[in-house]
């Protein structure tokens, strides 16, 4: 017993300290960070596309999935290289050869709805990986022709090509030579709908190159090292500062397209750093001095659990942590100030995070007291997306739109809605974005419960939570001088909209239970 009561003892107030050493450490950000701009979801064309009924049809919008994607104000589409590119040299877009997806018409009501598309263009066509050994071969290789040089950006003009097509259709330059514009306008059967050559449709703002191309798991044929990963990118940015040729590379066919760096797997600054080296040494300075990086945003993943924690180690419990129990804090607190160590409006992204529901999963939320692991689940989802604004992290996305299949295990069970309905992570989202989506993080007025102040204007939203995972609950009397009233809102699971209830201010200030659910007030002045 006093051996678990040391380490008891001694986990505690290591805890205690790390918590310290995280507030110390948060970085105002150089951007306004809306709370729209933290509520991105993964997804794929079909969950736009694809109709139950008639899923072989992928030419138009199934508008009860349109309507769950409206919880979200960004998302990320995992898009196979293979859907544009589906035989060397032949792009197709709408619809694409593979699959016959249009994705024209993804990006212009995402658009219409507001919801701001990051296309990350992953994996690798069959009549690529096919050139690899056949011991090797799988889609998640390196995006080149096996045995080419790792480190040539040469290596990698194939994929280069791809993105300056994309670039070109999706983009905002329409003055671009068109005959450099390439579209496979053959028919996959007698009466087909042809692809059309399109140019600066102006829907897509932001490109990713590869999602997690530090993927050890798979071996060296798919891991790059940074340097690896640098030329890449040099290649697919701007065609190696313009060497590989005029149809090579995003910021050839659209300089304002940004391209956003793939997400690590291993939330690791000191790889993005090597990238920044690499391109110190083969891209050289711009004129003002700094590094000309082949990279718009930094980018990395990360899931919040117990599985790294010694403490769990030994006693294997593992499982999905609240994200301010978690290291994810510290980990985004790192990632920003290195990137203002490059550019005080250099972005820092999470494009991967999330919470299964499957209780085999080491991912899992849990059930905590009268709540069910679908609303813990909700609670630490939307207290992640509250911590990243607070840390600086510019944009979040959630893994993913819908679980897989089956639903068991890691990373499964994650999904956000279910058949045709949200799950109460997607109708927090829907409700918070309704509510209050264009505010921006202002501040941090409290830690415990932590209270953050969002503002839109003059207007201000006070947001108030338990940064716990036990359903600890705390009374808090919240300061709101000059205010006559007061609106709190409190989520409801199963609807479109929150409750309101609203109360009077007696000498500016308002008493408040608060719980490890947000809620959120509007002081209203005279």
């Amino acid at each position: 017993m006093k051996k678990i009561a040391l380490i008891s003892s001694f986990f505690v107030i290591a805890m205690v300290l790390i918590s310290c050493q995280e507030e110390s450490q948060i970085a105002h950000p150089a951007k306004k960070i809306t709370l729209n701009s933290q509520f991105g979801i993964n997804a794929f064309e079909w969950d736009f596309l694809q109709d139950p009924v008639n899923p072989a049809d992928g030419s138009k919008i199934f508008e009860p999935k349109m309507n769950l994607m409206t919880s979200f104000g960004q998302f990320r589409h995992y898009l196979d290289w293979e859907k544009l590119e589906y035989t060397l040299g032949n792009y197709t877009f709408n619809p694409t050869r593979s699959g016959g997806w249009n994705l024209d018409v993804i990006y212009e009501r995402c658009k219409k709805e507001g919801i701001e598309p990051l296309v990350c263009i992953k994996t690798i066509p069959n009549w690529l990986y096919k050139s690899y050994p056949v011991s090797e071969q799988t889609n998640e290789n390196l995006p080149l022709e096996y045995p080419a040089d790792r480190l040539l950006p040469a290596s990698y003009i194939k994929i280069a090509k791809v993105g300056f097509q994309f670039a070109a259709r999706y983009g905002a330059n329409k003055d671009i030579n068109s005959n450099l514009v390439q579209i496979d306008t053959s028919l996959r059967w007698p009466g087909d709908n042809a692809n059309i050559k399109k140019i600066g449709l102006n829907t897509v703002k932001y490109i990713e190159c590869n999602n997690e191309p530090d993927k050890w798991w798979r071996g060296r044929p798919a891991e790059q090292s940074p340097e690896e990963y640098a030329a890449n990118l040099s290649a697919f940015y701007d065609g190696h500062m313009g060497k590989l040729g005029k149809n090579v590379g995003v910021k050839t066919a659209d300089p304002k397209m940004m391209v956003v760096m793939g997400g690590l797997a291993t939330p690791d600054v000191e790889y993005v750093k090597a990238m920044v080296e690499w391109c110190r040494k083969n891209r050289g300075l711009k004129a003002d001095g700094s590094v000309n990086l082949c990279f718009d945003v930094i980018n990395y993943h990360l899931y919040a659990n117990n599985n790294n924690n010694w403490f769990v180690k030994l006693f294997k419990k593992h499982r999905g942590q609240a994200p301010e129990n978690s290291d994810i804090a510290q980990i985004a607190n790192n990632f920003v100030k290195y990137a203002r160590s490059i550019n005080n409006n250099m972005e820092v992204w999470n494009t991967e995070s999330g919470y299964d529901i499957d209780l085999t999963s080491p991912q899992k939320a849990i059930a905590i007291k009268e709540k069910s692991a679908l609303l813990t689940q909700a609670d630490w989802t939307l207290r992640s997306s509250l911590l990243y604004a607070r840390h600086g992290i510019n944009r979040a996305f959630y893994y993913m739109f819908t679980d897989l299949n089956p639903p068991t295990g890691r990373f499964a069970s994650s999904g956000f809605v279910e058949g045709d309905k949200r799950r109460p992570v997607a109708d927090y989202f829907y409700q918070v974005k309704n509510l209050m989506g264009n505010y921006h993080y202002e501040s941090t007025i409290n830690k415990d419960p932590f209270v953050d102040v969002y503002a839109l204007g003059d207007k201000k939203m006070y947001v108030l939570a338990v940064p716990d995972e036990v359903g600890r609950e705390e009374e808090f009397t919240l300061n709101v001088f000059g205010a006559t009233k007061a609106d709190i809102f409190t989520l409801k699971p199963g609807n479109d909209q929150m409750d309101v209830k609203r109360v009077n201010v007696v000498d500016g200030k308002i008493k408040l239970t608060v719980t490890e659910t947000p809620i959120f007030v509007r002081a209203l002045k005279k």
